[in-house]
């Protein structure tokens, strides 16, 4: 492998760790939000005391 190749895949593969990091929380979110929407889970309301 040339030189050239082997800083392009240290730079890809550096640049795809972030994105597997943020997509697996974006992934749990909406996850999340589906099964709650699905289940009938909505946000409580304050009621003044």
């Amino acid at each position: 492998m040339s030189n050239l190749e082997s800083i392009f895949w240290h730079i890809l593969g550096y640049a795809a760790m972030p994105v597997i990091f943020l997509g697996g929380f974006v992934a749990v979110f909406f996850g999340a939000a589906i099964i709650l929407h699905f289940t009938g889970n909505v946000p409580t309301k304050d009621e003044p005391s």
